[in-house]
């Protein structure tokens, strides 16, 4: 069965860079351009992995983030920030995601930041 993963982010390039990288490596990848009903999103998909963007409309990532971790069912999923924003370490820390990836990323460090917050299946 594919593991699914949970991308959101307004810039389509990036959406299918990373799609494309992940179904790769055998993920199943579902998208989302904004973070409107982010409960029932994070719901449909059920995900092992959560990409968020910093700057996703309309909350933006923090104020989603934090919405996905006072969820009980939803908390445990990781969370792994993005941005291009010099000061992701301290946004993702805020936003109370499990790491962060800053942009531009290369395809290595997508994949190595990923595997680090998967449980080991």
């Amino acid at each position: 069965m594919a593991k699914r993963i949970l991308i959101f982010d307004d810039d389509i390039d990036i959406l299918s860079i990373c799609s494309y990288i992940l179904e790769e490596q055998g993920w199943e990848v579902h998208t989302s351009t904004n973070c409107n009903d982010i409960i029932e999103k994070v719901r449909n998909v059920m995900p092992e992995v959560i990409l968020m963007d910093n700057w996703i409309p309309d909350t933006g990532g923090i104020i989603a983030t934090q919405t996905i971790k006072q969820d009980p069912e939803l908390k445990t999923i990781p969370v792994v920030y993005f941005s291009a924003n010099n000061d992701i370490q301290s946004l993702a820390k805020q936003a109370g995601a499990d790491t962060f990836l800053p942009k531009p990323f290369d395809i290595d460090e997508l994949e190595s930041v990923i595997n680090r917050v998967i449980p080991a299946a």
